[in-house]
């Protein structure tokens, strides 16, 4: 059985891509599980480049496994689709989840209306291996951004994700439901598919700048 390195730190996306993966004939593997212990910087104006940046560099730290990184974030168009490639960072390198969503609500303070923070998740996840073409696949999921933090599941800015049709933000979902509509499980399912046809596919190019 082949193996799969799942390079993230971020306990909820591991275990949220090993729960959607976990189907396919590929032993999961985390950085942790292989001893890697460097961090590869996010220098990419994208989602796609920071994407493939990670899973190009871990595959190499690795050895040569086959690796999967993505890069995702939160998009608000009432901000001009900050904080997009920075969401981690928006509130600082050492801030929490909850230090981030908190910039974010006092940065819409003048947008109450709901209409007008429309918003989406987007994310793109890059899969690297020794001598074929890191092959790229995108998810979206569009919402608004809640007045106020909802629920007690997810992660990130998950409590202040609305799904308007569902009346619940991605924190109020159980985990089944989201990894069904989620902008990761989107992304996640057609890897998946890339990954059980076993073959290279050539990058994506409408996703780079």
């Amino acid at each position: 059985m082949q193996t799969l390195l799942i390079a993230t730190r971020n306990a909820g996306k591991l275990r949220e891509l090993s729960e959607i993966l976990g189907g396919l004939p590929y032993r999961i593997v985390s950085l942790d599980d292989l001893g890697i212990g460097e961090d590869v910087d996010e220098t990419g104006a994208t989602f796609a480049e920071n994407a493939a940046l990670k899973a190009e560099a871990y595959c190499a730290l690795g050895g040569g496994v086959l690796t999967l990184a993505d890069d995702s974030g939160l998009e608000v168009d009432a901000l001009g689709g900050a904080p997009g490639v920075r969401s981690a960072r928006y509130a600082g390198e050492n801030a929490t989840d909850a230090d981030r969503i908190a910039l974010l609500l006092a940065n819409l303070a003048g947008t109450p209306d709901a209409a007008d923070r429309s918003a989406r998740f987007r994310c793109v996840i890059a899969i690297a291996a020794p001598g074929a073409p890191t092959r790229l696949y995108d998810g979206v999921c569009e919402g608004r951004v809640a007045a106020e933090p909802r629920g007690e599941d997810g992660f990130g800015y998950d409590p202040i994700f609305c799904i308007p049709e569902l009346g619940a933000t991605m924190a109020e979902l159980p985990a089944e439901r989201k990894n069904r509509i989620s902008h990761r499980a989107r992304a996640a399912r057609k890897a998946a598919r890339g990954l059980a046809d076993g073959q290279r596919i050539a990058v994506n190019k409408s996703l780079l700048p």
